[in-house]
């Protein structure tokens, strides 16, 4: 008994180091590799760029101070020595990569009373990604089948009717629909509800409550987020679908008397997602941006409300701290598109992607 205990030790010990052999030695694992070792050095250049380029603004986080006469001159240079605005640029921004590569700490904010940014980042990122995140499975899930069946019923009446719906939503910005919505709700109150992620007693609800409380939170900001990217996406995959249709090898297979769905869903449809792979991990990039005018409108406990306010405040550190998030959401979201269409497509080979 104990030997057949120690045999099966040993076999599940060996597929273990086999599995991890073959990750280790796969032509995707040495990608990820490749392209974090290339994302280093473009950090480095963004986090330059954005230091200094936010330094072109005329003045800083002290000028409201120093506009008060009540304020003296001995106090607001303590400030300057608090904050580290008496040192040169140069000084203040190795200062600052410094403090990053060697506690990870993306410095201090000016405007919530010297708290971490790091931490302030985190308090509202949650918000942000839960609304980004459920407008872009909503767009998807929608666009993608109706693509598909506008390009199957090209120039019907149901293929008609969704361009005329894309193209006002395609000519509808986040802005005006923002603004739309607002309206709808301020005529269907108490309906919806346009203030916050939760309600006043949210505290006292169970934790199904609590889920729906979220949810009908969240339906006017997320359809506000989902439109103008499903109109643009439904007609990229309808695009891209007619184009497929008409290759060569497509009419091959319908010769051969294979069944229509098949030759759409298996034959064609494969070759027709791959740019939308492409389009997704540049979506991934633009979740924490895109949602800054609707967390405005919606008054959303996001980081778009948070960096708006410090962009508006020379808020220096925290505002770096979300260029560099974006920087690093981009280069994300590329190793996860380039990965997927590996997954999607093996017949591509990822080190023909770059």
């Amino acid at each position: 008994m104990t030997s057949n205990k120690a045999s099966s030790l040993r076999q599940r010990s060996q597929a273990f180091w086999e599995g991890l052999t073959r990750i280790l030695t796969s032509e995707s694992f040495a990608y990820v590799i490749k392209r974090i070792l290339q994302a280093l050095p473009t950090l480095l250049l963004v986090s330059a760029l954005s230091f200094f380029i936010a330094q072109l603004a005329p003045g800083d986080f002290l000028d409201t101070i120093r506009q008060k006469p009540e304020v003296s001159q001995e106090t607001i240079k303590a400030l300057e020595q608090q904050y580290g605005l008496d040192k040169p640029l140069l000084q203040q921004y190795f200062l600052w990569l410094k403090e990053i590569v060697t506690q990870g700490n993306f410095g201090v904010s000016f405007a919530y009373s010297q708290r971490s940014v790091t931490s302030l980042l985190w308090e509202r990122i949650g918000a942000t990604l839960l609304l980004s995140l459920a407008s872009l499975v909503i767009t998807w899930a929608i666009a993608i089948p109706l693509g598909i069946y506008s390009a199957i019923h090209y120039n019907k009446w149901g293929d008609r009717i969704l361009r005329i719906f894309t193209y006002f939503g395609q000519g509808f910005p986040t802005l005006i629909t923002g603004l739309l919505f607002l309206f709808f709700a301020q005529v269907t109150s108490p309906l919806f509800p346009v203030g916050g992620m939760t309600s006043i007693d949210h505290s006292d609800f169970t934790p199904l409550g609590k889920v729906i409380d979220i949810g009908w939170h969240m339906i006017l900001p997320t359809l506000v987020l989902s439109i103008t990217g499903f109109a643009g996406l439904q007609r990229l995959m309808r695009g891209e679908l007619l184009d497929v249709l008409r290759q060569d090898y497509i009419q091959t297979a319908r010769a051969k008397g294979l069944p229509e769905n098949r030759v759409i869903y298996i034959h064609a449809l494969r070759n027709a997602v791959n740019p939308l792979i492409t389009l997704l991990g540049f979506e991934f990039a633009g979740l924490l941006s895109g949602a800054f005018i609707t967390e405005t409108f919606f008054n959303w406990p996001g980081l778009g409300r948070l960096v708006l306010q410090a962009v508006q405040s020379q808020d220096l550190y925290l505002t770096m701290a979300s260029l560099m998030m974006g920087a690093v959401m981009l280069i994300i979201g590329n190793l996860l598109a380039d990965l997927a269409l590996k997954f999607v497509d093996p017949r591509i080979s990822l080190s023909e992607i770059d």
